[in-house]
């Protein structure tokens, strides 16, 4: 009779830790540090393990920045329940998951050099703006909105480059002008 321990499977368990360890090394390390290897010791699997839930290491890319999109979308979401559907709604909510990306999705900002370098994470940002630019078009079509939008992004940008903070405008005023903008 063999009496070794035999684990339980938890195939989603595991492919949350993966997606989780892969972010956190992203975020303290840098993309270079998501290696196959790093990220089974950290979430305590096998390679093998890994590659069972991910075939490769840009399939792993690719979840960690799908799962960050989607913290980031749900904040959307959120601040849009709040605030309704007029002028502005999703440039409000925009800018507001923007600033505040650090507190719910700290990968997304590491990660999203990702968006500069590599076609397949272009394209999932792309489809994603794209997608809530059509949905929000009749609120979030003026010019004025759009500049809103592009100046956000600048802000993850400065956050991306280490800009330090004597060096830019306090972000609560920064981020209370860019909201301000998107007002009638």
């Amino acid at each position: 009779m063999n009496e070794g321990y035999e684990r339980k499977k938890q195939p989603e368990l595991v492919r949350r830790a993966l997606i989780d360890c892969a972010a956190r090394l992203a975020t303290e390390c840098g993309l270079q540090a998501v290696t196959v290897q790093a990220v089974a010791d950290a979430a305590g699997v096998t390679k093998g393990g890994l590659f069972h839930h991910f075939p490769n290491k840009q399939a792993l890319i690719e979840a960690v920045l799908k799962d960050q999109l989607d913290k980031f979308d749900a904040v959307i979401e959120t601040t849009l329940a709040q605030d309704g559907d007029g002028y502005g709604c999703f440039t409000r909510a925009y800018v507001i998951a923007n600033l505040s990306m650090a507190e719910y999705a700290p990968a997304l900002e590491s990660t999203c050099i990702a968006l500069l370098t590599d076609p397949v994470a272009r394209t999932h940002w792309s489809d994603w703006l794209r997608a809530r630019l059509e949905r929000h078009h009749a609120t979030d079509a003026a010019p004025e909105l759009e500049i809103v939008r592009y100046a956000a992004d600048g802000v993850w940008l400065a956050d991306l480059q280490q800009v330090p903070a004597d060096l830019r405008i306090e972000r609560d005023a920064l981020r209370k002008r860019l909201l301000a903008m998107t007002i009638r």
